[in-house]
């Protein structure tokens, strides 16, 4: 069994793809995968040069996190799986505005105290937040995000990368294929990238 862990911030379009493959990788291949937060709106504090348009979509990026991190702290890694999972449904597929209700619906729905939907306007966590942040972009390298994934190595060390970026999410074999190919490549000594433009936009599963 490998365990592969995931950082993700639940706005992003393009980690909900990753870890949707993920979780297709776990029904082919002998994987485990395990959630954590990272926050864009803290990789993204204090730069300059910020467009306009991404500045307004990161506004509104703080709070989930904030409270999936309270969740987190107070119920262990395992629950950001559905609750992950939970909000993403909501964020991605009905379009549910960031805020509030999205927060205590999601909590209801998986039986957990509503009242964790107050940590969204709360500091109490933000030293948890951060710590989670930096263990999973520091070992990617600056000005990458999410997806970021590690994956065990040989000799106890971390391949630690951004990505994959896919628009659809591969299923089945094909998401184990794909899995495969990412192994390789990241295991591989001094392979640093492989990057081609994208030719459109997220299309969420």
């Amino acid at each position: 069994m490998t365990v592969v862990d995931m950082w993700f911030d639940p706005k992003c379009p393009w980690a909900w793809n990753t870890s949707r493959w993920l979780l297709e990788v776990e029904r082919v291949r002998d994987v485990e995968v395990r959630f954590h937060v990272m926050s864009l709106w803290l990789l993204n504090q204090g730069r300059d040069g910020l467009e306009p348009w991404y500045e307004r979509w990161l506004s509104n990026t703080l709070g989930p996190v904030r409270v999936l991190t309270a969740v987190e702290q107070k119920h262990g890694i395992p629950v950001l799986r559905e609750l992950y999972t939970a909000f993403g449904n909501r964020i991605h597929h009905e379009k549910t505005p960031i805020g509030p209700d999205l927060y205590r619906d999601a909590l209801v729905e998986l039986d957990l105290d509503p009242a964790f939907a107050g940590a969204a306007e709360s500091t109490d966590h933000d030293d948890a937040l951060r710590s989670s942040h930096h263990n999973g972009l520091d070992p990617v390298g600056e000005d990458l995000g999410t997806p970021a994934i590690h994956v065990p190595g040989p000799d106890g060390t971390v391949n630690a990368f951004f990505g994959p970026v896919v628009s659809p999410v591969p299923r089945g074999e094909e998401a184990g294929r794909l899995w495969d190919g990412v192994l390789l490549v990241s295991g591989t000594p001094g392979f640093f990238e492989l990057k081609r433009g994208r030719t459109g936009g997220p299309r969420v599963d």
